[in-house]
């Protein structure tokens, strides 16, 4: 076959510029694209695995997998191809987003990055990680080599070894995939595909960021095995001022049993969550309506406890505190408040509830309410008489679901089609209420086996479909 050279043409389209990195798999080129007039990178298969069809077939499927996912924090894929040349030979590629940066693995060679940092990489990976698998995607290689550091934030890269969600997670031979010091454990028994797996590599990832080494050396999958069994669980006690709330997180993404470990979500919005201002007077300025503290005379003294952060009073700045009050405002709102839920329709025209909707129960299942794996506590026992308001209740838990990562976002799409079916079908005469509800039940219950619904939040559902079975249509 042709060697690749600089100003060759692939598929009549990509001008190769230079060769700008390899691996042991494939080569990436800077190209032209002489099309669309612009520069790409091209991830170019080695010629030896190109000629296997195996081999195309996991670079296409990596394409198809990365193109899915649109998302600011992993790499854009534009298209795939493939040449043959006139001896039948096959060059196959990937063509990607050309990102300037650094690789946090290089990065990371300097030593431990300062923790707002590290808190905000693992945020962004791990909201990159809750698209793929909201998916069904599993990248089952997070490492600090496949994280690019660019002037917009991390960049997740190379979904080559990508699966299904519940796919084997083995290659035909037998053979695991993945780099050793970052593979959950239950990967060494051969479990299938799981998010689990990815939160596993995350912790792992976010570990390193923090205290500049991975929780388990190895090498090899033997030296993972043995660091597993001979190591004492990790701790970040050594890190400078880093909250507890981090350390939590990131301890139970190294969890032994995956069921024990967070979500990718549920990450990401903690993360997020230690990146706000942690200041009693900043997080006035977060209010919706910003109230300003009095400055009290000299010598008598502001402080009733003690802060995190030593704040100075504000004196004759309030044009500027409140301009700083708006510009923090708007991202905190838009992570913190939960979007309104929609309203369904009425039971008639004039014939409105008799009461007015249960509000939404954002502040009761907020993150802190109950850890997940547990049981939130139980909402004040509520009997709507009307299916509108019950509907609009259990319409409201969902939307509180999804705001903070108790319910995965496909799947509270389905239980919201799926209320909205029952009760228009109720309001027709069309439908059997009791049979529906329970058949949304078992919905929540098979997605609460499936990992869709934290346990917590499954049980308060029942508890509203129960009401909602009650209710007077």
């Amino acid at each position: 076959m042709p060697a690749l050279h600089p100003g060759r043409l692939l598929a009549r389209r990509y001008r190769l510029i230079d060769q700008i990195g390899a691996g042991g798999m494939s080569v990436i080129w800077r190209a032209h694209d002489e099309v669309l007039d612009r520069v790409v990178a091209l991830k170019v298969l080695a010629p030896s695995l190109a000629a296997d069809a195996r081999f195309r077939d996991m670079v296409r499927e990596e394409a198809r997998a990365a193109a899915q996912l649109v998302h600011p924090h992993v790499t854009s894929v534009h298209d795939y191809g493939e040449t043959v040349a006139p001896d039948g030979s096959i060059t196959s590629f990937v063509v990607m987003e050309l990102l300037a940066g650094e690789e946090l693995e290089l990065r990371l060679t300097e030593g431990p990055l300062p923790w707002a940092d590290a808190v905000e990489i693992g945020a962004q990976v791990a909201d990159a990680l809750a698209t793929a698998h909201r998916l069904g995607i599993v990248h089952r290689d997070i490492t600090p080599a496949n994280v690019m550091m660019t002037r917009v934030g991390a960049k997740v890269l190379d979904f080559g070894i990508a699966t299904r969600i519940g796919a084997p997670d083995e290659d035909e031979d037998g053979g695991s995939f993945g780099t050793p010091a970052y593979v959950a454990p239950e990967r060494l028994d051969g479990a299938p595909a799981q998010p689990a797996t990815d939160v596993y590599s995350l912790g792992v990832l976010l570990y390193e960021a923090l205290s500049g080494r991975v929780p388990y050396p190895a090498d090899t999958w033997e030296q993972l095995s043995e660091a597993l069994a001979a190591g004492r669980p990790p701790t970040l006690t050594g890190v400078p001022d880093l909250p507890p709330e981090v350390a939590r997180i990131c301890l139970r993404c190294l969890a032994r049993d995956p069921a024990e470990r967070p979500t990718a979500r549920q990450v990401a919005a903690t993360l997020r969550d230690q990146m706000l201002p942690a200041d009693p007077q900043a997080a006035t300025m977060l209010a919706p309506t910003v109230t300003l503290p009095a400055v009290p005379p000299p010598g008598t003294g502001g402080e009733s406890g003690p802060r995190r952060r030593r704040v100075r009073q504000p004196v004759l700045v309030v044009p500027v505190v409140l301009v700083l009050g708006v510009a923090l405002a708007v991202p905190a709102l838009r992570q913190e408040q939960a979007p309104p839920s929609r309203s369904l329709p009425t039971a008639g025209p004039g014939d409105a509830p008799s009461g007015p909707p249960s509000a939404t129960p954002s502040a009761a299942v907020s993150r802190s309410a109950a850890p997940p794996g547990l049981a939130a506590p139980t909402d004040p026992p509520t009997r709507p008489d009307t299916l509108v308001a019950a509907a609009n209740r259990l319409d409201g838990l969902i939307g509180a679901g999804l705001t903070d990562g108790g319910i995965r976002p496909d799947v509270g799409l389905d239980l919201r089609n799926e209320l909205r079916n029952l009760t228009d079908a109720v309001r027709a005469g069309r439908g059997d209420l009791a049979g529906s509800v329970a058949r949304l039940r078992e919905k929540v219950a098979v997605r609460l086996g499936e990992g869709g619904i934290s346990p917590a939040y499954a049980d308060r559902l029942d508890t509203a479909i129960a009401d909602l079975g009650a209710a007077r249509a």
